[in-house]
């Protein structure tokens, strides 16, 4: 079994550990946070350090690769590009519950978190870094861009395309053949029915244009 860290000790982060243990590909090394004390215990693992470490601890794991378990798109997008610059060789896993539905053609990228009852239909493809929550699904000839989430239970129909950055929120409802761009927010629960530029933010049913948004703003 190849060693993953994790980097992330949050709720998100638990979330992931659990899927990795469930997978069972992988042994989970230890746990890397900024914020949370080097040798202390997070969800059952030790916190090993700081992403700082992590080059260290590359060559101490055989086999090693990284998931970053963090929830927010930007910060997690930040989070990659730092442990890049630190280690430019380093592999990302994909975190995949066993409950999770992959049909026929779908195509996977690395770093992707696909939460328990997912479920993704024929020829989608998933880029990099991407979050498919609880029981959230995607339809036939979707596609997902680096760093989009799908939140728990939102719904697409087919032939959706979802830009970088972007967040279906909670419950959220996309229309097939609908396009979204990049780092647009569409809301709890919303009805989308029309495309959706980049850096909006949409609310209601049927959803609506609410406001702009500027990059890295926070949604969770």
């Amino acid at each position: 079994m190849k060693n993953v860290i994790i980097v992330g000790a949050s709720g998100h982060g638990k979330v992931i550990i659990d899927i990795f243990e469930k997978q069972n590909d992988y042994q989970i090394a230890g746990i890397l946070d900024d914020n949370v004390e080097k040798g202390s215990h997070f969800f059952g693992y030790t916190v090993l350090g700081t992403t700082m470490d992590l080059p260290d601890l590359v060559l101490k794991y055989q086999d090693c690769e990284v998931f970053i378990g963090i929830g927010d798109n930007w910060i997690r997008h930040k989070v990659k590009d730092k442990i890049q610059n630190l280690c430019p060789d380093i592999s990302f896993a994909n975190a995949i519950h066993p409950s999770a539905q992959l049909a026929k053609g779908v195509t996977l990228g690395v770093g992707n978190a696909i939460m328990p009852g997912a479920i993704i239909n024929s020829d989608c493809k998933i880029n990099n870094f991407t979050i498919i929550n609880t029981k959230a699904s995607l339809d036939h000839d979707s596609c997902m861009k680096d760093f989009s989430s799908l939140a728990p239970n939102a719904t697409t129909g087919g032939n959706v395309t979802i830009g970088e950055f972007s967040v279906i929120s909670i419950g959220a409802t996309i229309k097939h053949g609908i396009s979204i761009g990049d780092h647009s927010v569409i809301g709890a629960v919303a009805l989308l029915l029309q495309n959706c530029d980049d850096r909006q933010v949409l609310y209601g049913t049927p959803a609506k244009v609410i406001r702009n948004r500027q990059l890295g703003d926070k949604y969770l």
